[in-house]
């Protein structure tokens, strides 16, 4: 285990700074929380579907994205506006109440803390992501975003507000291939998701989080599949989680056969649980790769000279 001794926050966030970085990259719906939608924790029922019609609002949503070649992240946003028309306005803030209300697996609230004390003290710097189609400003009421700092960047669906704070049209809407842009952009360290320099070339041994230091994990969402497939193939490691409740591991097993994931857990958080110990595996391993990697960049620079 690596210690460090520091006299000041300054020499504290020195010795932060020259860590190699290990970002892990969550989806929401289904791997953070239990098997029901973010939006089918509140939101619908409240816009007049009974528990017993929540698939009916899917359903219609995907007819509507069918009828106008329509992206199916694009309809479920345009009707959750509509159907809300004469119940309440749709702002930032109510969305935020209806995150605060999404379940979480055991250990979510207190995972992102604890894994990157973890890192930390085995010297390596680890940044959590989420990459989702959920929306946004839901995923921002959640205790953990509220509380500022677990999350280094949400990308996720969102609304543009007008000037009255209300929804009025789609800000971004994320699925499937376009999730990948994102594992490119903490990649290059370009996190601004209007910025070009996301495109240019950087050379391996300068990029911020190299492929090979994230970590994907991912429920069973189709989205999820480029995302995991391109950690998997540049050397880092998808994990697929499945729920520990009714213990269904079709979706994980398909996907372990396509090689998709590296590895698949039980979607349990806490301390101690299977999925702890394989990310803190994880962690030691990048901490001791990373050491071999620096040698070689250095003979590597001293022979080119």
């Amino acid at each position: 285990m690596i210690t460090y001794k520091t006299d000041s926050k300054e020499s504290l966030e020195s010795s932060e700074a020259s860590m190699p970085v290990l970002a892990m990259c969550y989806d929401f719906d289904k791997t953070l929380t239990p098997p029901d939608d973010m939006q089918a924790q509140g939101f619908i029922q409240s816009v007049g579907y009974n528990e017993e019609q929540i698939k009916q609002f899917w359903q219609e949503s995907n007819e509507l994205a069918k009828k106008n070649d329509m992206d199916n992240n694009l309809a479920y946003m345009y009707k959750m506006i509509q159907e809300a028309v004469g119940h309440f306005y749709v702002t930032k803030e109510k969305l935020m109440e209806y995150g605060n209300q999404v379940e979480l697996y055991e250990g979510v609230r207190t995972w992102f803390e604890r894994i990157r004390d973890y890192g930390l003290e085995h010297g390596v710097r680890i940044e959590h992501y989420i990459i989702s189609s959920g929306l946004k400003d839901m995923i921002e009421g959640t205790e953990m975003a509220k509380e500022g700092g677990a999350f280094t960047k949400i990308y996720a669906s969102a609304f543009m507000f007008d000037d009255k704070g209300v929804a009025v049209w789609p800000a971004q809407a994320i699925n499937y291939t376009n999730k990948t842009q994102f594992l490119f952009r903490i990649q290059k360290g370009i996190l601004d998701i209007n910025d070009t320099g996301v495109n240019d070339y950087i050379k391996p041994e300068n990029q911020r989080v190299p492929f090979r230091n994230m970590i994907y994990i991912g429920g069973d969402s189709d989205t999820d599949i480029p995302c995991m497939s391109l950690v998997n193939a540049n050397g880092g490691h998808s994990i697929g989680v499945y729920d520990p409740i009714k213990k269904d591991k079709d979706k994980v097993y398909k996907m372990m056969r396509h090689h998709r994931i590296r590895y698949y857990a039980p979607a349990d958080y806490s301390n101690g649980s299977k999925l702890d110990t394989l990310v803190k595996q994880i962690i030691r391993k990048t901490a001791a790769y990373e050491v071999l990697e620096g040698e070689y960049i250095h003979c590597k620079y001293e022979a080119e000279e």
